[in-house]
């Protein structure tokens, strides 16, 4: 973007630039991605604004239009250096196009799609021909540089970024089972030396400016009003001296001797820490090894390969799907088929329904409600944090401090952010007036009674046009909203703990939640930067029904004998981030038996409550927030409590493998999911497979469960589950939508 601080110091407007003929479209009805001007000293500015979308993002044709920029930058040899910025709000260069990526990416076996291969040819050749330039470019960014764009900044001789909390900065494509390609595993590495390179590339890092500055990704951090006032005067002033050159002490970091020190201990690492379901990250690791000490053409040749090689993959593939379907909840609207039970009836709103929410409040100030309210205040809204005494109250404005120092320090804010934040929060112990409230959360203890008394304050206190939404975990929202004046007006919005890492919320639909309700929640969520899924009104939601049998059986598992440790470690073999009783410390393990509980009650048939918990509540062995549970929280690392062997009543599990283990436990999660389809809890199975990746963390290379299912054959696993319901118990009974699409030969997913 041109400001007007750059346009006095180096005019840049309709009467006095001088615009290169090659940078206008070849037709007039074809909106250009790139703009080229050039200022009265002789400093092209080329700006990616591609048209009709809100991110930058490289595919064929946007390629291609960059190289016709390139050439002409080339031809027009009284340029003093060129500045590559952006025009669009939040974002630099988003990177590649993963919808084409997804398309040409092929399964396992498949034949290798040619669009793919020149696609990753043709960034190469242009990202060197950028390289290339004879005169000196400065990458100005503002917003998001990851990836492809990252590597196009990588190919600029000089890189200054604003502080903004939108601009991150990296390399995030080991995160999709793929690794930089576009020179970023050649180029890294030369920058910054093949230490800091490694961290960035193989975790898949995005980084704030300043921590990016620290690592050398950057040269400068700039404010964003003068971002190209200063890309030009570095230009001016070191026009010579900024066209990249050796470092000698790289060569000491980019010996071959230490690339290969480096491979050999960081490939145990990568290995214990994936435990081989990624096989991007030890691909990178080899490839940004190896190549470091070949030819520039080589290691490029290097990257090329490896990418179409994990391009054919299943992991990749999965792990691309989980990305788009992240940007689909971004942008998700509610229709009338999606809140098929929702009554149409729109709010008395005085405002537009898609107007920001600017005032919110929330009830309870417990980790939940602090959490909230946290997050809500970093978002621009204002909040109140409403409970019943002033200890209470203190006690949830010390949890919010406490989130925004820790955001400070790993520079998510600023401190004058953080203090903004913090100064958006009313603290109050005492009623207060809601009337002028457009949002109010409730989010206090998991006790239908005190919650219904709640809703029943709020709807004498709140105005009509006021949402009145709760963030339980369980319980009915229908229930809730029944003891209100108008229950079209209730809503679930149910977050995840903790709220400030957890992307996914559940907005749950009542029987009487009104249509507009609906749309108005779903882009809240949205305004907050969280990615919502529309559930219908059923116990335990979506993720907490599906989650809660495997925790069972988890429980159950260890009451018949199976080891904390193989019990977690089989799950861990998996792919999950974290074993199923370790999470039920996490949890708690008196709100892991109260969610059991809830749904044992509606479905008894197939659940009960396993004893150990409930000798863990008898024993005060709460989990990490009391310090022990299933593990003892002391020093670095939990170990597990091997004495509570002593509570377990058989030994019908304690035989079983690991992975047989696993398999009971995973079976269960996909017949549960498979009865939400049956139920229309959901709509469609991605939406069962985005909730359940987003909010437990499902591994995320196998797809989600019911695309998991897919992979192993609906018939096979239908087969098993006969088996296990003949062997071990009824809860393993197929459900009647498995049995049918076994019966079939059907997928949940056609793609």
């Amino acid at each position: 973007m041109i400001t007007e601080s750059a346009t006095r110091i180096s005019p840049i407007n309709e009467h006095s630039d001088r615009s290169l003929a090659a940078s206008q479209p070849a037709s007039a009805n074809e909106p250009c991605a790139f703009r080229l001007r050039e200022t009265e000293d002789g400093i092209g500015i080329l700006t990616f604004d591609s048209p009709g979308s809100s991110a930058n993002v490289f595919d064929p044709d946007t390629l291609e239009e960059l190289a016709v920029q390139l050439r002409t930058i080339e031809c027009r040899r009284q340029l003093r250096g060129v500045v590559l910025t952006s025009e669009k709000p939040s974002i630099f260069i988003a990177g590649a196009d993963l919808r084409a990526l997804g398309r040409w990416a092929g399964r396992s076996g498949e034949t290798l799609s040619p669009e793919l291969v020149s696609f990753v040819e043709s960034g190469q050749r242009i990202f060197d021909q950028l390289a290339r330039i004879p005169v000196p470019v400065v990458a100005a960014i503002h917003g998001a540089c990851v990836g492809g764009g990252f590597e196009a900044a990588l190919a600029c001789d000089y890189r200054i970024a604003s502080p903004d909390r939108s601009t991150r900065i990296g390399l995030p494509e080991t995160q999709l089972g793929l690794l930089p390609a576009w020179g970023g595993s050649t180029r890294l590495p030369r920058l910054v030396g093949l230490p800091k390179a490694l961290d960035v590339i193989l975790n898949g890092r995005s980084l704030p400016a300043v921590p990016a500055l620290k690592r050398g990704l950057i040269d400068e951090i700039v404010p964003r009003e003068r971002l190209i006032e200063v890309a030009c005067e570095r230009i001016r002033k070191r026009s010579s001296g900024l066209k990249a050159r050796p470092r000698r002490w790289l060569a000491l970091l980019n010996h071959r001797l230490a690339a290969w020190g480096l491979r050999c201990v960081l490939s145990r690492a990568v290995s214990r820490r994936t435990r081989g379901h990624y096989p991007a990250v030890l691909k990178a690791l080899d490839v940004v090894t190896r190549g470091v000490v070949l030819s520039p053409e080589a290691a490029l040749r290097l990257e090329r390969e490896a990418i179409l090689e994990l391009a054919q993959s299943d992991v990749t593939h999965n792990l691309i799907r989980i990305f788009l379907l992240q940007e689909r909840a971004k942008k998700t609207r509610v229709t009338g088929a999606d809140a098929a039970n929702a009554v149409a009836k729109p709010l008395p709103a005085q405002q537009p329904s898609t107007a920001a929410v600017r005032r919110a409040a929330v009830i309870g100030a417990g980790v939940m409600g602090a959490g909230i309210a946290q997050w809500l205040s970093s978002r621009g809204v204002s909040v109140i944090l409403r409970d019943v005494d002033p200890e209470r109250v203190a006690g949830g404005l010390a949890k919010v401090a406490g989130l925004y120092s820790a955001g400070v320090r790993r520079h998510k804010f600023t401190r004058v952010e953080a203090r903004q934040g913090m100064d958006r929060i009313s603290p109050a112990a005492t009623e207060v007036p809601m009337r002028r409230v457009e949002f109010i959360i409730e989010a206090a203890v998991e006790q239908m009674p005190l919650k219904q008394e709640i809703f029943r304050r709020l709807d004498a206190a709140a105005s009509a046009e006021t949402i009145l939404a709760t963030n339980t975990s369980a319980l009915s929202v229908t229930e809730l909203a029944a003891v209100t004046g108008n229950p079209g007006r209730v809503v679930g919005i149910h977050f995840f703990n903790p709220v400030h890492r957890m992307q996914l919320v559940e907005v749950v639909a009542g029987r009487q939640t009104s249509l507009e309700t609906l749309q108005r929640s779903v882009r809240f969520v949205q305004q907050l930067g969280k990615l919502p899924v529309v559930v219908r009104d059923s116990p335990g939601f979506l993720v907490n029904r599906i989650l809660m049998p495997y925790l069972i059986e988890a429980g159950e598992l260890f009451d018949q004998g199976a080891r904390i440790h193989d019990i977690d470690e089989s799950m861990l073999e998996f792919g999950m981030p974290m074993g199923p009783l370790r999470l039920i410390d996490e949890v708690g393990v008196d709100v892991a038996r109260h969610v059991a509980e809830t749904l044992a009650a509606q479905f008894g048939d197939r659940l009960r409550v396993p004893p150990i918990l409930g000798r863990l509540i008898e024993g005060r062995l709460l989990g990490r927030k009391c310090g022990s549970g299933f593990y003892l929280y002391e020093g670095r690392r939990p170990k597990p409590i091997e004495e509570l062997a002593q509570f377990d009543h058989g030994h019908a599990a304690r035989r079983l493998t690991r992975a047989q283990l696993s398999h009971r436990m995973v079976l269960l999660m996909v017949n549960e999911a498979a009865r939400c389809l049956e139920e229309d809890v959901v709509t469609a199975p991605e939406d069962v497979d985005f909730a359940m990746i987003m909010g437990t963390g499902f591994a995320p290379f196998r797809g989600g469960p019911l695309r998991y299912a897919d992979s192993q054959g609906i018939a096979q696993i239908v087969d098993e589950m006969k088996r296990l319901a003949a062997d071990v118990g009824p809860r393993f009974a197929p459900c009647e939508q498995l049995r049918q699409m076994a019966a079939a030969g059907r997928r949940f997913h056609t793609a």
